[in-house]
């Protein structure tokens, strides 16, 4: 299991994408949203508060389907990207005179307090984290016990086609490895999760061109393998790109109008926050929610 921060992944390239990245709801972005919104149907108790985590880059759609499940739920929308949190305040705020800022099923935009939400929902933005285990234990404090995760992120599989392109032309890597779901899980289970629940599935993309395509691919990320290009390309680079990608991605039985294909692996998480398992020493420390929860659980026999 990896313990350290991702080696593909270079900090400071991640943080320029996230202060920058666009504020909008890339397509497939609200594609996974909605799919991961249908499986809150098997979630039998729904919370009296829920974090949507980065709700702009997640999928405002998205967010307004969890919401519409849970009416009754305040909400708090935690913007890390300022230029996001600008638009999600416009998006999703509600004005300080609204009733249902103070009435309960409100929403505002800010950072969770430790064990305030019973579900935290973070869709396709853990794969470009340059510190996952950092953020996943960001997610952890957020939730109350019994609370819990909801997320979705890129798999290894995605780009698959892209990858070989750029292998057989002999060019740096076209992005950063993704993380195995198996590997999620584990880090889910040493940030104090249990019974992570880890699911994968395919999705396939077409595009009329090879400009399409890479349109699609500028909303959704950026490159951050430290090996990438180094330096600035020019047109003719450009325009093999382009014809390597005509020729390659392309369905050969349409002939001229061939569609462009492109795989996107999704990855599902969930997991619960149990109650703490605390040994108390003399040097031990216990954070107030931590004691709180452990006396409402009473001890814990081992």
């Amino acid at each position: 299991m990896p313990t350290e921060r991702p080696p593909t992944i270079d900090p400071v390239a991640a943080a320029r994408w996230h202060a920058s990245a666009p504020a909008q709801s890339p397509w497939l972005h609200e594609e996974v949203a909605r799919r991961m919104e249908d499986r809150l149907q098997w979630i039998r108790q729904a919370p009296q508060a829920w974090c949507h985590w980065d709700a702009v880059r997640g999928g405002l759609q998205g967010h307004a389907l969890v919401s519409a499940r849970y009416p009754k739920a305040d909400c708090v929308v935690a913007e890390t990207s300022f230029t996001s949190q600008g638009a999600a305040i416009q998006a999703l705020d509600k004005p300080w005179w609204s009733p249902t800022r103070w009435t309960g099923g409100g929403t505002r935009v800010e950072m969770p307090g430790d064990g305030s939400v019973q579900m935290l929902w973070a869709n396709m933005a853990l794969h470009m984290a340059a510190d996952p285990q950092a953020l996943i234990a960001q997610w952890h404090r957020a939730l109350a016990v019994d609370g819990y995760l909801m997320f979705s992120c890129l798999g290894p599989d995605t780009a698959q086609e892209l990858r070989a392109v750029y292998a057989d032309l002999g060019w740096p890597p076209a992005g950063h490895a993704f993380t195995d779901m198996h590997d999620w899980g584990d880090m889910l289970v040493q940030a104090g999760f249990a019974e992570p629940v880890m699911d994968m599935e395919r999705i396939t993309l077409t595009f009329a061109t090879p400009e399409r395509l890479l349109q699609e691919l500028r909303e959704l990320g950026c490159n951050l393998h430290p090996e990438r290009f180094g330096a600035l390309r020019g047109k003719r680079w450009r325009q093999q790109l382009l014809q390597a990608l005509s020729d390659r991605l392309g369905d050969a039985g349409h002939g001229a109008d061939k569609p462009l294909s492109l795989t996107f692996e999704i990855i599902y998480g969930h997991a619960f926050k149990p109650a703490p398992r605390v040994r108390v020493s003399p040097s031990s420390s216990v954070s107030l929610s931590d004691m709180r929860a452990m006396l409402r659980n009473g001890p814990v026999n081992e």
